[in-house]
């Protein structure tokens, strides 16, 4: 049996407080950005817990990937759903954006406070390397789970992976692309109709449009960071990385509210802290406008990933077990996974310097291959020691 809203009336083998602790904990701890933090949420809440099925783990992966904004917090707000509906969706969310959203501030002020912080970097020289292992070890396991020995699938992961690399961005078309192909090949409808298909994914783009809201310029800096941060969250597909392009094109060039320096460092904290990697707009809107910046700026960019997740989300559960539909999403999933693992190889050019950087990433990933009982923070944690250490010896910057 069903309710109106399309969630199944079956007892969850947790409780709605379990999920949201989960998410505090994962917001607050969760390092190494969308890449490693979808790849916990499948360890966590699949392989060890139980909690989350695979079907329904792979359909939020499919539509997070499908509509723009944050991927991990999207994924996030759909795993909510899955069992608690609306209800679910919204404090998960919450629970999963508020810790990162406290830190960036609480940063934000020391940053303003001291005019600058010179430590950030020496930290970020030592966790971006160590991030690289981190995300390397979190791709593999996605990859090797979730795709099995399917051919087609591992096809499009490879395809997708190369094309990350290549042009450094994420295609939703290719997304589309790869869930049709798979669908054709897996589950060929009888008769061909590829209305079906379209009124299917109709939600996603009309969506998109009706949040484009007037975004005509308005003298008042709130107004400004309400709408730019809007259109961040209603329009920039990919993980955290695609959007840095984007908000450097306006914050930097567009709107000159901080200089190089400034939005660097406020990469920079995206990267030393946990939980979504898109939260560095927190910091960025209290380097503008101080606390009130911060909460439109965070505010604007993640309303939009959560109203573009919960609408369609009926959709999903209601149709996603149906073997056309489930193919879809296999399809979306291999290029969506590839395209998260093509983002380590980007990502590592920028964070790989030298021998030191490339000894930490290597140290990092083997001791995950080997243990995996050493947790993620304190990897973290000795890394942001030993860039302190290194990084004034080494001459970088």
């Amino acid at each position: 049996m069903e309710t109106a809203i399309g969630v199944a009336e079956v007892k969850a083998p947790y409780s709605l407080w379990q999920l949201v602790r989960y998410f505090l904990r994962l917001g607050a701890a969760g390092f190494g950005g969308p890449v490693a933090l979808v790849g916990y949420m499948q360890r966590d809440l699949i392989e060890q817990r139980g909690w989350i099925t695979e079907s329904d783990y792979k359909e939020g992966l499919a539509l997070a990937q499908l509509a723009p904004g944050p991927l991990a917090a999207q994924l996030a707000i759909y795993l909510g759903y899955v069992d608690y509906g609306v209800l679910g969706a919204t404090v998960v969310g919450l629970a999963f954006v508020l810790p990162s959203f406290v830190m960036v501030v609480a940063m934000g002020m020391a940053y303003i406070a001291y005019g600058g912080l010179s430590w950030m970097q020496a930290v970020f020289y030592g966790v971006g390397a160590c991030v690289i292992g981190i995300i390397t070890y979190s791709a593999y396991k996605l990859s090797r789970k979730s795709l099995g020995t399917d051919r087609l699938l591992w096809a499009i992961y490879l395809i997708s992976a190369a094309l990350t690399i290549i042009t450094e961005s994420e295609e939703v078309l290719l997304f589309l692309l790869a869930g049709v192909i798979t669908w054709l090949v897996k589950a060929p409808p009888k008769a061909f109709r590829p209305e079906k298909l379209l009124s299917a994914l109709l939600p996603v783009p009309l969506l998109a449009q009706v949040t484009f809201a007037a975004s005509q310029t308005d003298p008042t800096t709130l107004w400004n960071i309400a709408t730019f941060f809007t259109k961040a969250g209603a329009f920039v597909f990919g993980s955290g990385l695609a959007i840095v392009p984007f908000l450097y094109s306006g914050v930097v060039r567009d709107f000159g509210w901080l200089s190089e320096r400034q939005f660097l460092d406020a990469v920079a904290v995206a990267m030393i802290t946990p939980g979504p990697v898109v939260i560095t707009v927190g910091f960025i809107g209290y380097l503008v406008a101080g606390f009130p910046g911060a909460s439109v700026a965070a505010l604007a960019t993640f309303l939009p990933c959560y109203l573009l997740t919960v609408i369609p989300a009926p959709y999903f559960k209601k149709y996603g077990k149906r073997p056309d539909i489930a193919a879809f999403v296999e399809g979306i999933t291999a290029a969506a996974i590839g395209a998260l693992s093509g983002a380590v190889i980007v990502i590592a050019g920028r964070s790989i310097h030298d021998v030191p950087t490339v000894l930490i990433a290597l140290v990092t990933l083997a001791i995950l291959w080997k243990t995996k009982r050493v947790p993620e923070p304190v990897l973290i944690g000795s890394a942001a020691l030993i860039g302190l250490l290194i990084y004034p010896l080494v001459g970088v910057g």
